[in-house]
């Protein structure tokens, strides 16, 4: 079976972060320019994009278009090289903060559904970039947003 989950690996050698893998998902809406979607932390229900922990057997972009679908319930084409990076702390069930480094991946959107696996516990939301980046509490992410129209033009 595709999809057992490995145990996290080891960022670059001496930033003692475990490695995750997101999707920063994207559309062109019909009135021009691009949106992107924020989702809801499951248990702060801060703004989030969508990201896991690496997959057994899946590359580090398909393991973010996992995510994306599971906690977003989208799905389309992902870029297989990464467009930024950026560091959080993850609060573990123990009260510890664990330092986490997510290598970031576009999706564009070809398929939203209204039911995926997470839909009763999070929430969606379609933003522009520079917005999305104000949503978020991440300078890094929040940074990695506000750039993303250029990129995605």
């Amino acid at each position: 079976m595709v999809g057992k989950f490995v145990r996290p690996e080891l960022g670059p050698l001496g930033t003692g972060r475990l490695a995750q893998y997101a999707a920063l998902v994207w559309r062109p809406p019909a009135s021009g320019g691009i949106e992107v979607l924020l989702i809801t932390s499951r248990e702060t229900r801060r703004w989030v994009v969508p990201k896991g922990w690496p997959v057994k057997d899946l590359k580090p972009h398909q393991t973010a278009a996992r995510e994306a679908w599971e906690e977003a319930g989208v799905e389309g084409r992902t870029g297989a090289r990464k467009i930024g990076v950026f560091d959080y702390d993850k609060r573990l069930s123990s009260g510890a903060l664990q330092p986490v480094r997510v290598k970031v991946y576009p999706l564009r959107v070809e398929t939203e559904h209204d039911e995926w696996p997470e839909a009763g516990q999070r929430e969606r939301l379609w933003l522009a970039p520079e917005e999305a980046a104000g949503r978020v509490d991440e300078p890094g992410l929040s940074h990695l947003l506000a750039g993303f129209a250029k990129v995605a033009s």
